[in-house]
């Protein structure tokens, strides 16, 4: 019996370092806030943009929400959520403004795509067309990867990277053990970094792919008062994202080159095992109808002029009624929705919102103005992409997202850039964190395999990153002007 009082053991249990970065935000984001009037910022043309006292306060929340977003002191869903009291308690934005931001459109987008990766998962229609691409790519293993570095991809394009890369990881495992040798190989090495970096490639090919694209286009919706539909955001990355495709697995190829050339027998288990599953079942059918469905009326709303007038939100969410109207999904599978992201991305939304809406946003653009203005627009593009590269490894990429798209999507006017260039480099750049096992959830899963360190991650993440670069240099001058994207506009 232990005769140590309680209120000793109640002090030993208290997490210090975890009270000290509470801490640390709070004085951090009080400081900026209360600190005196900053010098106002002067854009070329002489016009001022003052700080306002609610615009520091939007600073001071940014650096908050970086120390515990990145540190976890509190569920990063109710990190969120303080964002919000926060901005009402100091003034910095009425309450109506700081919470309707976290039932914001893009919000919703997130949310219903989220279910979508739900059904799928729970139906089993991915590992179906795992076993079939596996069984049409043959035994090669240079064709192995890929045959699973293509499903990957293309699961990306209706599904979450993070429920992509989940469904696809015991895919990997069983085609791993089909492989045999040592307990850490090249194969081993190529197939789990590639399915983690075909996450990212994939993932920024439509607004099902990851909840920042939705993120960026809602933030470009309310700094350019443009929306960008489902057809037209996957028109000009669809291109990028195959691209990085066939060139990581090109860059893989060499970098892991497959002790053996052939996993014998694997393209008859693969055709056994799609046998062995049958055909669709009711259910099965009914979401891959309900979700075709409701992807073809979101492509449709660049051609049929009634449905433009709908946000794409209310159309995505029509899938969501109608997975619970017949029966795919029911009460108990809400609880395996991870409000703890949708409200991440919510409070993503409303911090963004506040440093624009305050003008903190505006403040900061013009100060990089003025040092960018005789770079060129090329340079700025290239330094944008490599900062939001470097940032997406190392914080959350709601963070980066939050503060970079609203200020360079201020500065895009004053350097000669279209507005649309600085949505998708951005979107290009944050989708694919090479580098950090942090940097995407698909990175941690694939650590999981503990067929590479975290050094082989970073270095070949390296050339990862410098291929990205090439890719979207590529994009802005060739790519995206040869689709019909207007890159520079008159100043």
């Amino acid at each position: 019996m232990s005769l140590q009082s309680p209120s000793l053991t109640r002090k030993r249990d208290i997490n210090w370092s975890r009270l000290l970065f509470i801490l640390a935000g709070l004085v951090l984001f009080g400081l900026i806030y209360g600190s005196p009037s900053w010098p106002d910022a002067v854009d070329p043309m002489g016009k001022h943009f003052p700080l306002t006292p609610e615009a520091k306060g939007a600073l001071g929340l940014f650096l908050l929400a970086v120390i515990w977003w990145v540190l976890e002191v509190i569920p990063i869903g109710v990190t969120s959520l303080a964002l919000g009291v926060l901005q009402v308690l100091f003034l910095i934005r009425p309450a109506r403004e700081a919470f309707r931001d976290f039932t914001h459109p893009a919000v919703m987008f997130i949310l219903a795509s989220t279910i979508i990766g739900t059904v799928l998962t729970k139906t089993g229609i991915p590992r179906r067309l795992a076993y079939r691409t596996l069984a049409v790519v043959g035994e090669r293993t240079g064709m192995i990867y890929l045959g699973c570095f293509m499903i990957t991809v293309l699961l990306t394009h209706i599904m979450a990277q993070t429920a992509v890369a989940a469904t696809i990881y015991p895919f990997l495992v069983a085609i791993y053990s089909s492989y045999g040798g040592a307990k850490s190989n090249n194969f081993g090495k190529g197939l789990y970094i590639g399915m983690a970096y075909m996450a990212g490639a994939g993932s920024i090919i439509t607004l099902l792919g990851a909840a920042r694209g939705a993120v960026a286009v809602g933030f470009f919706q309310e700094v350019v008062g443009k929306d960008i539909d489902f057809f037209h955001f996957s028109y000009y990355l669809f291109p990028i994202g195959w691209l990085m495709m066939f060139l990581l697995w090109a860059l893989l190829l060499v970098v892991f080159k497959p002790e053996k050339p052939s996993i014998p027998g694997l393209k008859k288990r693969a055709q056994e095992i799609s046998r062995e599953l049958g055909p669709l079942s009711p259910k099965e059918k009914q979401a891959a109808y309900i979700i075709a469905g409701v992807i073809l009326l979101l492509l449709l709303q660049t051609a049929i002029p009634p449905l433009r007038q709908l946000d794409k939100s209310a159309i995505i969410l029509i899938s969501s009624l109608l997975f619970f109207l017949t029966g795919i999904l029911d009460i108990n599978d809400l609880e395996e929705i991870p409000w703890n992201i949708i409200l991440l991305f919510s409070g993503a939304m409303s911090l963004g919102l506040c440093l624009w809406g305050t003008g903190a946003a505006k403040w900061l653009a013009v100060q990089l103005v003025v040092l960018c203005n005789s770079s060129g627009w090329y340079v700025f593009i290239m330094i944008l992409a490599l900062i939001v590269m470097a940032l997406i490894n190392l914080i959350v990429n709601v963070a980066v997202m939050a503060v970079t798209i609203p200020v360079a999507l201020f500065m895009a006017p004053y350097l000669g850039l279209s507005p649309e260039v600085i949505l998708f480099v951005t979107v290009v750049a944050a989708g694919m964190p090479f580098m950090s096992l942090s940097g995407a959830a698909p990175n941690a899963i694939a650590y999981n395999s503990r067929q590479f360190t975290t050094m082989e991650f970073f270095r070949t993440g390296l050339l990862a990153s410098v291929i990205l670069l090439a890719v979207i240099a590529l994009a802005v001058t060739v790519i995206w002007p040869f689709m019909g994207m207007p890159v520079t506009v008159p100043r």
